[in-house]
């Protein structure tokens, strides 16, 4: 399975006009886990990925958007 996560946390950040450290405190996180993210480097746990969501006022699945590997 293949995600898109990191792309839509930094397409829909940018979107928002947002840093990633502006992003970061938002979370209650820091700087460089937003670009961890954004990298690909490590994936937000559920509960982050639903706080994200909630920023970027868009659904889960928008989020995530996943495709199955051929």
């Amino acid at each position: 399975m293949k995600t898109k996560i990191a792309e839509n946390i930094k397409y829909y950040r940018k979107q928002l006009n947002l840093t990633q450290e502006q992003l970061a405190q938002k979370i209650c996180g820091k700087k460089s886990l937003i670009c961890n993210y954004e990298t690909g480097y490590s994936t937000p746990d559920i509960y982050t990925l639903c706080r994200l969501a909630d920023i970027f006022e868009i659904s889960l699945d928008e989020l995530v958007e996943w495709q199955k590997d051929e």
